[in-house]
């Protein structure tokens, strides 16, 4: 019997959890869930008959250790900066890694280290990054193969509230981790446009006026701002030479003027300003409206009003928090999925090529609806990719060693052949 380890129960983990446990009988696994929040697990396990769950503290190394030690293979849904110490154990005890997160530079300085122990760490393994390098890949090198320059690359991602669920002015509910939201394009953006490197600031990413068309089930209409450094992709999909290159996220237009508010009254702040104990939301917002002296009458609006600020009901009771914090709270408390609300995951892929002296454009889209607030579209999309790469890395049908992203034939192939089942399968077209 093979012992699975998923550290992390949140959000994202409900239909991984699912997967892994059906497909446990027959796989012959065991699989330990470890979060802090035991009645978590069990809710979404149903103390499955094969499966146990563990109140872990992340940063007890005698804990942690002991459940890597006796695991064959790890899979980190904790918050990124935690993944470093999920890895280090993993180098020592000799077992795999997956995370859904990107592959900073603390991981990749194990590569080394993991090919000598013969074990891979896979990480970008989720939807995105995950699945937008594994329906992009393909696309790239059916092009390169038959002779096609490609000009220009444009990849969008988006998790979106689905619209038998869109009712707020803000057309968005959270269906993730609330912090990565709040946090979302503070490192600034850097792509690559028509032959020019383009640097742009956080202040100026959440432009509404950059818009991108789906023909999928009617044509939808969403807004776009540049993800973090797109170049750093470019070498590992040899487009070098493209002219443009750019990876996006998707949200509705609204959503992106509302933002652009948010940020402008320095509400994405995080220095620890703020006493929240026994003050409503409405309290927080006077005095955060005081300390940067703006105006209170020029700033209402249905998106600020509706996250609370003239809710004096709600209390807050985080003790010293950022406005980023009481921010966070504001939108796990105001806009997320309800019972009955459903999510959407869009994504498209634009490929300008040459071919044979004529111009072509090649369109691949995807959209998915969760099956309900729980069940979520997006728990899907990050959560499958992890639990089919963990059965081939435990079947040996991939057989790396080192740090890897999901940018080899080897893992994108079966992965995206078997969440075709699921019903994430991409359309394309071609012009």
């Amino acid at each position: 019997m093979k012992n699975i380890l998923l550290l992390g129960a949140g959000k994202s983990a409900t239909v991984l959890i699912d997967y892994l446990l059906q497909e446990a009988d027959t796989q012959d696994w065991y699989l330990v869930v470890a979060d802090t929040n035991k009645d978590l697990i069990e809710e979404k396990t149903k103390k499955h008959e094969l499966s146990v769950s563990v109140e872990l503290d992340i940063k007890n190394d005698e804990q942690r250790q002991s459940l890597i030690e006796f695991s064959d293979i790890v899979i980190s849904m904790l918050p990124p900066a935690l993944h470093i110490l999920v890895a280090q154990d993993c180098l020592a005890f000799g077992k795999n890694l997956l995370t859904a997160s990107y592959a900073d530079d603390t991981i990749k300085a194990l590569h080394n280290q993991a090919v000598d122990k013969g074990i891979v760490f896979l990480c970008e393994m989720g939807l995105d990054p995950g699945i937008d390098h594994m329906s992009a890949l393909p696309l790239i090198n059916n092009i390169k193969n038959k002779g096609g320059q490609i000009t220009s690359f444009k990849s969008h991602c988006g998790g979106l509230v689905a619209p038998e669920s869109d009712n707020n002015p803000w057309r968005y509910k959270i269906s993730w981790n609330p912090r990565n939201v709040v946090l979302a394009g503070k490192a600034g953006a850097v792509y690559k446009e028509e032959n020019k490197i383009v640097e742009e600031k956080y202040e100026h990413l959440f432009d509404c006026n950059r818009m991108v068309s789906f023909e999928n089930e009617g044509s939808k209409q969403f807004s776009y701002y540049p993800n973090r450094n797109s170049l750093s992709y470019t070498e590992l999909y040899g487009l070098q030479d493209a002219e443009t290159f750019i990876r996006t996220t998707l949200r509705y237009p609204e959503f992106m003027k509302g933002w652009k508010q948010i940020i402008d009254l320095h509400l994405t702040d995080e220095q620890l300003f703020y006493d929240t104990d026994d003050k409503t939301i409405r309290d927080f917002f006077r005095e955060h409206f005081k300390r940067f002296k703006f105006d209170t009458k020029s700033i209402q609006s249905k998106q600020l009003t509706y996250l609370g600020v003239d809710d004096d009901e709600t209390l807050i009771n985080k003790g010293m928090c950022s406005a980023a914090d009481v921010l966070q709270f504001c939108l796990e408390e105001k806009i997320a999925l309800e019972p009955g609300d459903k999510d959407m995951i869009v994504m498209l892929h634009e490929i300008d090529y040459l071919l044979n002296g004529q111009s072509h454009t090649v369109k691949s889209s995807l959209i998915v609806t969760g099956d309900d607030h729980i069940r979520t579209a997006m728990a899907k999309t990050v959560g499958l990719p992890l639990g089919i790469a963990a059965k081939l890395i435990l079947n040996e049908q991939i057989k790396l060693s080192g740090v890897h992203i999901p940018v080899i034939k080897e893992i994108y192939e079966p992965v995206m052949e078997e969440l075709k089942k699921f019903g994430i399968h991409f359309l394309e077209s071609e012009s």
